[in-house]
């Protein structure tokens, strides 16, 4: 909220002026409420081993985030070019493979990834979309800068609490909000479906869209639900489906209907149990011959995680370079490839400066953080680095920037304002143009000193203001 001088950076002044500057006990009111209202809206998210209950309000603080109209349009450029840049590099990887034969990213690093999908080698998308949503974390540094922490191109998360944040701010402070002239995120269900439609294979004018669920238990059910709910499209699950004569079918009281598109939100292993894991109760069987035959699509494309994996994202400045002939606008965090020996000397030598993360994990599980880590933790994860160096990766820590958050409300005590990390996670669209959700998901971490912000280990988000000028 204030650069290094103290001064309150651009937009934040009418924030300061016009929601902080009130009586403390006020906050206690401010966040009862919006608490009610994701009660009454339904908002919840689970978290796996909560022994509190696996599904709860997601938390939410209502102290939004400001990003001024001059930063929003380089982060903007930014992340387009990013993401496609990542779609060419998914479509080279299961296609031509130019990118490995001219040695720009090792070969051996995609064969070995556990995110490469073999079956997915060859089978080319309508218009080349392989990636149709991407969810990019980026945090902003000691410096003040924003650079990108990992990339989300399998099934990102997220969007539908930007959207509920939105809704809860609007009804908490609407004056506020037309004052300061924040840039609307409500169009986001319309843009999603327009690129869903874009993707269609040829022939469908007026394609059928549907949206592919594990089930309530999945942690991000209450997003799957809503977004169909506003698109207007189909909710299913794995065995709604059936494939016949290389085209998808979706069973109705009225007989089969023809799904031209699949916005799916299982991962791959589940996606197809005839060429993935055959024990899957969540997928459809011979959706991976119907997508070869070009008998419908699937988004994000079957194998998008081979660009989610944290080995892979040190090489994404080079592909932005290889596929757009273009310095990247957005830079990244440096990272240690610890299938490298000369790199692993050095993280294993500092370990506790480093944060470890596994190569193909996401929701931020099985990351260690080196300073705040036991001798234990950081022993056991020397361990596991020399046992598979090539599934690690280590980056030095990066203090996220902080915000100031509401504190104490749901332990019992008073409300208090007090500094929390914070990353962000924009959304970017790509059909046959590109569209970037004008906010996204500031996401939170609650517990005092932490680094981990995501929603599935016990973080929280706020609404995120884009400036219009």
């Amino acid at each position: 909220m204030f650069d290094r001088l103290g001064a309150p950076r651009a937009g934040y002044s009418r924030v300061l002026a016009g929601f902080l500057a009130t009586h403390a006990a006020k906050f206690d009111e401010i966040r009862a409420r919006a608490d009610q209202m994701f009660l009454n809206e339904g908002v919840t998210f689970n978290v796996y081993g909560d022994s509190a209950g696996a599904e709860r309000i997601f938390p939410f603080d209502p102290i939004p985030r400001v990003i001024d109209a001059g930063t929003w349009a380089t982060l903007e450029r930014g992340l387009v070019q990013r993401v496609r840049a990542l779609n060419a590099f998914v479509a080279d990887v299961y296609g031509e493979g130019a990118i490995l034969k001219d040695g720009v990213v090792p070969p051996d690093l995609i064969k070995t990834s556990s995110q490469f999908r073999r079956p997915a080698v060859g089978i080319k998308p309508p218009h080349g979309a392989y990636i149709t949503v991407a969810g990019i974390d980026l945090v902003r540094d000691a410096d003040g800068e924003f650079c990108v922490l990992e990339d989300n191109v399998r099934t990102p998360s997220g969007v539908s609490y930007v959207i509920k944040n939105r809704l809860v701010m609007t009804r908490l402070v609407p004056e506020l909000i037309r004052a300061m002239g924040v840039r609307s995120v409500e169009h986001y269900p319309a843009d999603l479906l327009a690129c869903l439609c874009e993707m269609a294979p040829s022939g469908s004018s007026h394609p059928t869209v549907a949206l592919l669920t594990p089930g309530p238990y999945n942690s991000a059910f209450f997003e799957h639900v809503f977004l169909s709910q506003q698109m207007g499209v189909e909710l299913v699950e794995g065995r709604d489906l059936v494939c016949a004569d290389h085209k998808l079918y979706m069973k109705t009281v009225g007989g089969l209907r023809q799904v031209d598109v699949l916005y799916r939100r299982i991962d791959d292993d589940f996606l197809d149990p005839v060429v993935f894991r055959p024990d899957s109760m969540l997928g459809v069987p011979g959706l991976t011959a119907v997508l070869r035959a070009g008998g419908a699509a699937v988004a994000n494309g079957i194998g998008t995680g081979v660009a989610d994996d944290k080995a892979v994202y040190a090489y994404t400045p080079d592909m932005i370079r290889y596929y757009l002939g273009e310095e990247p606008i957005i830079p990244i965090v440096r990272t240690y490839l610890l299938r490298d020996p000369e790199q692993r000397k050095i993280v294993l030598r500092d370990l506790d400066k480093f944060v470890v993360k596994p190569t193909g994990a996401s929701g931020g599980y099985g990351v260690v953080i080196g300073p705040s880590a036991s001798d234990r933790e950081l022993a056991d994860t020397r361990e596991r680095i020399e046992r598979d160096p090539a599934g690690f990766i280590a980056q030095p820590v990066v203090q996220l920037s902080v915000h100031p958050t509401i504190t104490g409300h749901r332990s019992g005590g008073a409300a208090q304002i007090a500094p929390r990390h914070i990353d962000f996670r924009p959304f970017v669209l790509l059909g046959e143009r590109p569209r970037v959700l004008a906010g996204g998901l500031t996401r939170v971490a609650l517990r005092e000193g932490s680094l981990i912000v995501n929603s599935s280990q016990g973080g929280g988000s706020k609404d995120t203001w884009v400036m219009a000028s």
